[in-house]
Parts: structure tokens; sequence; C-alpha cells
């Protein structure tokens, strides 16, 4: 079950004998923002009463804007002033002009310094448009300005899949500062969809030093989301190294790590803190410990003995409730009974003598509503359950919450355009039409500037693409086209890759579609690490409209499922239904991917997976079942993967 409670919202980091640096797990990426707004904020109001400066490093990225966002709520609801506050940023692309849309400059305006009353002589950020013969001269007044106002009291940090804080790249040393640096291809490439395209971002950067932000007085370094667990684990628990930047904090006597559980799941203390304390041993921790301990010794489930157990720090499990053979075999029907080859239930003439089948089965067939974040999530994370619906005649919607038009290629988009104007003239449909489309294809496409946002005209030809794609894709799943709806969620259509607030209208829409088909099943992306946060905003639309709607008749038949993107899978003992794939309905699955043409071979926004998404799906499809069968249970070629989602949960 998909429960997160909320933890208070204070600054309370620890550590353990395994982390070399104190850290502190919040449930949920904005409780952590709100308590690191709240402490600058209290550091504001005390050296304010003081008559003294506030002096704050900050970062960029989309990780440190809930902190801004607080901050600004803070000042327009709570009078809070940061009219002391002098702030330094940690970089910026060079070069790069202040008014692009990639630029810091911009960004930092935009989320921050636009709504508070930060004075803007007291604004400071790299300057991307000096003369590279005066870079190193400038670098060196930046760190001037940093001591003549008597150093960083509080930097905030993201951390880079490299390891790097600031755009300090791996071989940096612990003493460097303010400079200009080549950045890391791993770096340009995670920055490619900013840039629409890893051609389009500078090689180079000015950046702080590691050694200019080590002399701030203190320092929190934020992580949010499952593709930085990994790294986040080496900076925390590793040896310190010119690989890893970060890993130079663990010297500072008052820096912390301040994450939300995704990004804390490499650490000791998620993956098995029983290593570390004394552990309340529930069916969901047993079973995290138990796969956990197969998984390590490569061995079945079932064939799991109390030496291995005690060997392995698991004494008290076993102690409080084996013997081993009843703790094996517990986890083992478990996992065997999440395996189901009937996701929407087993209506009763199919069933055998002894069927222990779901227990909501007898509502059949049913109307199945499936949510796509973009137009080709359904299929890529969810596409084999999504033909095994439709095959044993459940009544299957599909939702694409997002046009998906800003992950369109402008070449893509010409081609089409030409398309249409052929396509009109040979049939004389609107010849004015036609030539205002050729004239604007003229004008606008083929002279656009990398960045550059799209105009109306252009955002909606886009659009159309992913619709068609859409179309395309669930045709061959055998969906039929009336059961396909595009809600053009509002907060999406801004034409730029920064997204508008989610609002009561998204949320509506939702609602307004639950009214229309009460569905008895829905699916919806569960993953929270898409690069630009769409997956998260969707899933929070959802899950606010299943709770508007909860108390109406038809919702206490509905159940929720969640499934994983193109980035993650729900860990083995997460799972509470998983389907398996036969090899047909696996190529059935990929051909159905294929179907968005304009996402295959090379995606505009990849993320950091340089693989292609039908690949990603099918590696971790099969990675599922090679588990499952690493286990003990039995062999398939793949299997998506669900958690169940209770409407008392906080996700």
């Amino acid at each position: 079950m998909a429960v997160a409670p909320t933890l208070p919202t204070q600054i309370n980091a620890t550590q353990n004998e395994f982390e070399r640096i104190p850290c502190q797990v919040f449930q949920q990426a904005d409780d952590a923002a709100i308590a690191i707004a709240r402490h600058i904020a209290q550091l504001a109001r005390d050296r304010a009463t003081r008559g003294q400066s506030c002096v704050l490093g900050l970062a960029t990225g989309s990780t440190p804007v809930g902190i801004y966002n607080e901050l600004a709520r803070m000042h327009r609801e709570e009078g809070l002033s940061l009219a002391n506050v002098v702030t330094f940023n940690l970089d910026e692309y060079y070069p790069m002009q202040p008014q692009e849309l990639q630029s810091y400059v911009r960004f930092m305006n935009e989320h921050l310094f636009d709504h508070v009353d930060i004075p803007r002589d007291n604004i400071h950020i790299p300057d991307g448009t000096i003369d590279e013969a005066s870079v190193s001269d400038y670098c060196d007044a930046y760190e001037q300005k940093i001591a003549d106002v008597g150093g960083i009291d509080i930097q905030i940090l993201g951390i880079g899949r490299t390891g790097h804080i600031g755009f300090n790249e791996p071989g940096s040393s612990k003493t460097s500062r303010t400079r200009l640096i080549t950045l890391d291809k791993v770096t340009r490439r995670d920055a490619a969809s900013d840039f629409f395209g890893e051609e389009h971002v500078p090689r180079r950067a000015i950046t702080m030093g590691v050694g200019t932000i080590l002399g701030a007085r203190e320092i929190f370094l934020i992580a949010f989301g499952e593709h930085k667990s990994e790294i986040v684990a080496r900076a925390i628990e590793g040896e310190i190294s010119t690989s890893v930047s970060a890993s130079f904090l663990q010297e500072h006597s008052n820096a912390r790590f301040i994450l939300d559980v995704a990004a804390a799941e490499s650490l000791v203390r998620c993956q098995c803190p029983w290593l570390i304390e004394r552990v309340e041993w529930k069916p969901d921790s047993i079973r995290k410990a138990v796969i956990w301990l197969a998984q390590k010794l490569g061995k079945p489930i079932l064939k799991l003995t109390d030496e291995d157990y005690n060997e392995e720090g698991l004494q008290e499990l076993l102690a409080g409730h084996g013997p081993v053979y009843d703790i094996n075999i517990d986890v083992f029907r478990h996992l065997q009974s999440t395996i189901t080859g009937w996701p929407g239930g087993k209506p009763d003439k199919y069933k055998q003598p002894g069927d222990r089948s779901q227990p909501h089965d007898h509502i059949f067939p049913k109307r199945v509503l499936v949510f796509s974040p973009h137009p080709d999530d359904d299929v890529i994370s969810m596409g084999g359950t999504l033909i095994r619906l439709v095959d044993q005649e459940h009544e299957v919607h599909v939702a694409y919450q997002t046009s998906g038009n800003i992950a369109v290629f402008d070449d893509d988009a010409i081609r089409f355009c030409e398309f249409a104007a052929d396509f009109n003239k040979q049939f004389r449909v609107d010849p004015q039409r036609t030539t205002e489309l050729e004239q604007h294809v003229e004008q606008f496409l083929k002279k656009k500037q990398p960045g550059q946002v799209d105009s109306e005209m252009v955002q909606m030809i886009k659009g159309l693409i992913r619709r068609g794609e859409a179309r395309a894709a669930t045709r061959g799943c055998r969906v039929p086209g009336e059961q396909l709806h595009f809600l053009d969620m509002p907060f999406y259509e801004t034409g730029t890759v920064k997204k508008k607030p989610l609002s009561e209208r998204d949320v509506e829409i939702i609602v307004e579609l639950f009214q229309q088909l009460k569905p008895h099943q829905i699916y919806a992306a569960g993953d929270l690490c898409d690069p630009h946060g769409t997956h998260r905003t969707c899933l929070h639309a959802i899950l606010q409209a299943c709770q508007r709607v909860s108390d109406e008749p038809w919702y206490a038949d509905c159940v929720v499922w969640l499934y994983r993107g193109a980035w993650q899978e729900w860990a083995p003992h997460e799972i509470e239904m998983a389907v398996p794939l036969s090899p047909k309905e696996v190529l059935l699955k990929r051909a159905a991917i294929f179907k968005h043409e304009s996402q295959k071979d090379r995606a505009l926004f990849p993320g950091s997976d340089v693989r292609e998404f039908w690949q990603r799906a099918e590696d971790r499809n099969h990675a599922t079942a090679r588990l499952y069968d690493a286990l003990g249970l039995a062999e398939y070629e793949a299997i998506e993967g669900f958690v169940r989602w209770d409407d008392q949960a906080i996700f």
C-alpha cells in the first residue's frame, strides 16, 4: 500500500555508523522544502533584529523550487521581509544571456526574486555575458564580494548525477574557487532537455569552487527522487574523493543532507535498517528483509536457512518470528499471491475449484480508466496489462492528461505541416488556410532559434502529432477511439519546460471524467522522478480528484493502481499486483510503443537514461520477471508491477 505519513517539518538531521555526514529523510519533498525555508526565514528575522545581513548561497534547478515557493508565500501571506538578505548564486552557464529561457538569472527572478523584497543590489549571480578575457578577474571579484559581506551563512546545494555540487565536476579539488570550467558530458546530457537538445547545451559554466562552498557556515544539500539515490549514497557513505565533489561535505562541521524517501533509498538506513537499529517487524518490513537476504545471497526464498538469517544481521527477525520455514513460506506465498493474469479480476465462468481470486471479481466486465501523463506513458509503462484488460473484455478508457506538445522536434512539425499543405492543395481544401500554414512554416519554424518558445499554431500542430500517435498505439491495443480522452490539462500548456502550478481547473477536469465514467479500476503513473515533474503533478491531480469523489456510491467499488513509468520500477517488496506477460504480449507492447514515432530513436526529453523508451520498458519488465524467478517463483518472460493506492494515504 502506498502510504507515506507526513513528518513534522523540522530539521533534525542524524547519522549512523554507515553515514559520514548527518542527513534527514522526509516522507515528502514538500515537507523538506518547507523546513529549510522556515530555517532560512528564522535566521533572516534574527539577523534583522540585530541590524545584520543574512547571506545566502543559492542553487537553481527543480530541487530548490519548493524552498523558493515557500519563502515567497511567507513574504506574501505572513509578512516575512528579506530586505536584509544578500544572495550569491552558485553558477551560470557560459556564455548565457540573462533573458534566455535557460539562464539562471531568469530562473531566480521567476522563482524567487520577483516575489520577495530582496534589494536588487544584494543579488549576485555569475555573469554569463562577461568577455572571456575578463572571466578570471570577474571570478576573483565574485570571491571578494563574498568575503566583503563576511561569508555565506546558509548555502543551498543540489547534487548532479556525477556527484557535482555547483558545477564542480569530477576532478575538482576541495580548495577550488570560483572559476570557468568545462561541463562533464553526463551533466550536459542531463541538461539537454532544458536546451531542446544536447547539441545546444553550453560546454562551459562559471561556478563557485568547492572551497568557496565549504567556506559557508551552514550547508544544506537537498536531493529528491529515485534517480539521485545512488550518488547520494556514495556522497554520504562513501570515501571522500575528487570524483564525487559532494563527498567533501563530509569534512564540513555543519553540513547536512536533506532527502525525500526516494533519494534516500540506497542508504543503509533505508535498504536494511535492521543493521542499524531495532526494527518493528511488520509484514512489509519482513518481506523487505527476506527479499533483501535472498537477493544478497543469490538464493530462492524457500532455501534460506537459520544460518543465513543469523550471519546477515537478521537474528531478531528469526528469534521473534521463526522458525525460518514459517518466515520463508509467508513471504513466498505473499509474492505468489501478487501474480495474476487477470488484472481486472477473474469472472466466475473462468474459475476453477479452490481458485483464490481477487475479492472484487464479482463486477465483470469492469470500466477501467488508464491515466497517461504524456501521450505514450500508457503503452510504455503498462502496455501489456492494457492489452490484457482489453482482451479480457473490460471496457478500457485511456485519458491522456497532457498534450505532450513540447516534446516534439521541430523537424517533425515541419514534415507534418508540409504534408498538411500538400494534402489541402491536392483536395482543394481552404487555400487561404493552406497559404497561412506554409507562410508560418517558412517565417517561424524554419527560422526558429534553439529554445525559442513555439507559437500557438506550432504548439497545436505538435499536440496533434502526439494525439495521432496515441490513437495509433491504442488502436494496436484494440482500444476503441471513442474511449480515448485528451484532457489537455491547463497546467502543462505553457509552451515551455516550466509549467504552471496545478490549478483548480486541472483537478475539476479529472473529477468530471470520473463522474462521467464511474470507473471500477483506475491506473495512474506513480513514479515521481521524470525530468520535469509532469508525472508528479498529474498524480497529485488524480489523487485530489479521488478524494473529492470518495463519498460517491460508485467509488466504493473502485480500486486505484499505480504503475511506474520509464525511469523506475517498484521494489519487489512493494509490488501488490504482478501481471506476467507472454513473449507475444511483449512484442505487441513494443509495437504499440513504436507508434509514438516522434519519441522513437531519439526523444527530445530522454532524461538521464540513453536507452530508447521501449528498451527501458522491456529491460525493466524482463528484470522484474527474472527477480521473481530468482526468488523461487514461476519463470515468466516479463512482468509489469503495480501498487494499490489507499485513499487515506498521502503520496
